[in-house]
């Protein structure tokens, strides 16, 4: 009995083995081109030959990596240049400071010299509103208080005399308020000052008055000039202190000036 072999059941023919390889070589080109294809741009702008090892993607990968290099030193330099303007506003902005600073410090100084400077000023001024002077300068007494003589109604002298010929500046011994100024009979044309300390001083037998009732005067302001008005036996001045603007209150003017400073 003939056995007959049944082809094709168990056993792929080799035809279709053949087709089989056939697709998968033609997979192979088509990979092959693609890669081809995205490396051949790359070769082409070099003009060099492609090595079996050079594909398309070798090359996609070394440009990316120069790109992301340009692009982290362009960001690095941006963060350079934005410390380097940081650094720069800090530092003026601490100049500014220092000035403002210096310049408050240099006021604060000024205003503490213009300050001593006023109260220096003050002081003086104070000083010399406080001080007496002669009422004759680089005079002397020439009669002396409660000397004895016919010539006063009272029989001794209320006063001092100073030496003076007519026309030397009379000055106000220190700083008050003109309470008279006019004739006083026996003491002709004079001048009665209420002082700052609450006393008076009078100035009598003058030539002439400057001044008026009410104005204030300074040590060593002219009040008038020397003379020989009222009862008098020549040019002189006439001085007295006293403790009202009254006659009959007076007290040793030459103490009195002395108490104040002025050396006679």
């Amino acid at each position: 009995m003939a056995f007959t072999r049944a082809a094709g059941k168990h056993r792929r023919p080799r035809q279709a083995a053949v087709r089989t390889g056939a697709n998968i070589a033609g997979i192979t080109t088509v990979a092959s081109g693609v890669v081809a294809g995205i490396a051949g741009p790359a070769l082409a702008a070099t003009g060099e030959t492609p090595s079996p090892q050079d594909t398309g993607l070798r090359q996609a990968m070394v440009m990316g990596d120069g790109l992301s290099d340009q692009i982290d030193a362009q960001a690095q330099s941006q963060r350079d240049a934005a410390e380097a303007a940081a650094a720069k506003a800090k530092a003026e902005a601490v100049a500014r400071q220092q000035a403002a600073r210096k310049a408050e410090a240099a006021a604060k100084k000024a205003k503490a010299e213009r300050d001593a400077k006023e109260r220096a000023a003050r002081e003086e001024e104070r000083k010399r509103l406080n001080t007496f002077v002669s009422p004759i300068s680089g005079s002397y007494v020439s009669t002396g208080y409660e000397a004895s003589s016919g010539l006063w109604s009272s029989g001794s002298h209320t006063g001092i005399d100073f030496h003076a010929s007519t026309g030397t500046s009379v000055h106000s011994v220190g700083s008050g308020e003109i309470v008279e100024a006019g004739w006083g009979g026996s003491y002709g044309n004079n001048v009665v000052i209420k002082m700052n300390d609450g006393t008076y001083t009078q100035y009598g037998h003058l030539s002439s008055i400057g001044v008026s009732v009410g104005q204030k005067v300074t040590p060593g302001q002219q009040i008038g000039l020397s003379g020989a008005t009222g009862n008098v036996t020549g040019p002189h001045l006439h001085f007295e202190a006293r403790t009202t603007a009254e006659y009959g209150s007076d007290m040793d003017p030459l103490s009195y000036l002395r108490s104040h400073g002025v050396n006679l």
